[in-house]
């Protein structure tokens, strides 16, 4: 049986690197590590500083010991568009044939300039279509990752969406239930990656464009402070609380901002999804620590949030062989990761 692949994901304020083991314990952790990356290297989901990317892959690799070259990759941002789009019943080659047809109707970019991919979601629905996962990236982007991989030595054998990759993980662990609607948020430094899954498939996903340092740049701007201590300050108000009320009235004060545009987002799709017994929210990433935003969101939603991460939603951690606190402190930003190490070469979807 293949082994999976490790999971590379390069994100826009870290590179984080994740390697899976499969036992009769179940997914073992062999391997984590994450390098951040300065700011503005990655810039809407497009590199902007390939040597930065490079340096952090290269060390990540080295320091882990890690041989294994096969690795599972993902990309997000505005380069990306999925639709989710119904078509009479037809053959795959057919299909093939009509989707490029009728691409210029569902993607805003020309044909040759992007790569396309679909999965067939439901073979036949209720009125008798097929519904098609769409998956369009601008080729320029695609090969940018591709070639800073290759440069690292490596052998990019997977290329995911971000959103996808979160998803895959919550399904192996957690599961969907055929009549429930789940609304995935995963929180990153700059965006937020919205994927809405109503029994079981991606029926909708967006990026956002706020995360985690939309709430620094907030408190650097207000405090005319250097970014490093806006974002520090930023981190030990994480938990709720602070000693400080102007950072906490800050805070406040931007995540109920956000939670608003995400709760905007979530209503747009909602109200005309079909409706199901019950909806969950759950969030991942970097900025799903910060409590106050998790807060906001569940003030905007009328909903708890279940905050989600791997490393303690099943996959198997030997104490012996990780700082605990350490890994526990850095497991909601490994979501993507994680899902990616789920991967195997050749596999279509994990």
């Amino acid at each position: 049986m293949a082994k999976n692949c490790i999971g590379l994901d390069i994100g826009s304020s870290s590179v984080k690197v994740v390697q899976l083991e499969e036992s009769r314990k179940g997914l073992v952790l062999a391997n984590f590590g994450i390098n951040p990356l300065p700011p503005e290297t990655i810039v809407d989901g497009a590199i902007m500083n390939q040597v930065a990317v490079l340096e952090a892959i290269e060390a990540l690799f080295s320091r882990l010991g890690i041989k294994r070259k096969e690795v599972a990759l993902a990309i997000s941002g505005r380069s990306v568009i999925v639709k989710k789009i119904a078509m009479p019943v037809m053959s795959r080659a057919e299909l093939a044939e009509e989707l490029n047809l009728e691409m210029s109707h569902h993607i805003p970019f020309a044909r040759d300039e992007v790569e396309v991919d679909y999965d067939i979601v439901v073979p036949r629905n209720t009125e008798g279509q097929m519904e098609i996962l769409l998956v369009a990236a601008k080729k320029e982007v695609v090969q940018d990752y591709l070639d800073i991989v290759k440069e690292a030595r490596l052998n990019p054998v997977v290329l995911d969406v971000s959103a996808f990759s979160v998803q895959n993980l919550y399904e192996k662990l957690v599961g969907f239930s055929p009549s429930e609607t789940v609304v995935m948020l995963n929180i990153g430094a700059v965006s937020t990656s919205l994927n809405i899954v109503i029994g079981g498939v991606t029926t909708f996903t967006r990026d956002i464009g706020i995360g985690g340092q939309t709430i620094t740049g907030e408190i650097q701007r207000t405090l005319q402070i250097a970014f490093d201590e806006a974002e520090n300050r930023k981190r030990d108000a994480a938990t709720g609380m602070s000693a400080d009320p102007n950072i906490m009235s800050i805070i406040t004060r931007v995540c109920d901002v956000m939670a608003g545009e995400l709760q905007r987002s979530i209503d747009f799709f909602l109200s005309s999804a079909p409706a199901t017994n019950s909806t969950r929210l759950v969030a991942t990433g970097g900025g799903s620590i910060m409590k106050p935003l998790i807060q906001a969101v569940e003030r905007r939603s009328k909903n708890s949030v279940t905050v989600f991460d791997g490393f303690t939603g099943g996959v198997v951690v030997d104490p012996a062989m990780f700082d605990m606190p350490l890994l526990q402190s850095q497991a909601a930003t490994a979501s993507v990761a994680l899902g990616l190490a789920l991967r195997k070469p050749g596999d279509k979807r994990a």
